[in-house]
């Protein structure tokens, strides 16, 4: 299934106002009062609803849909089975340090 992104600016008529969110939310998060909503359909039952700042509307995304779906299998097992996490402890964190020591990340 190729992904399409819907997208809906909050001064369209179809606002954020139109999908079923509680009033108390907005009161709870005045900063999403105008915001855009990003729809992305990811399966036959599954959507990806997504509030958009006006800061972040300008700006184009990479599709990160596999980053996604692999961080929600990620998460599913964790879900399934929490005895398969482990704590991050400082040894790992000095061995990924070492591991980047030198790497240059380019924008």
């Amino acid at each position: 299934m190729t992904s399409k992104i819907y997208s809906v600016n909050a001064n369209e008529t179809a606002s954020l106002r139109g999908i079923p969110v509680p009033d108390s939310f907005y009161k709870d998060h005045p900063q999403w009062d105008n915001a855009s909503v990003k729809i992305e359909v990811l399966s036959d039952n599954t959507l990806l609803v997504r509030l958009v700042s006006e800061d972040e509307d300008d700006e184009e995304e990479e599709d990160p849909k596999m980053l996604r779906l692999f961080l929600d299998a990620l998460m599913a097992d964790a879900i399934k089975d929490p005895s398969i996490l482990v704590p991050y402890t400082e040894e790992m964190k000095a061995e990924a340090d070492a591991l980047l020591e030198g790497v240059i990340v380019e924008e």
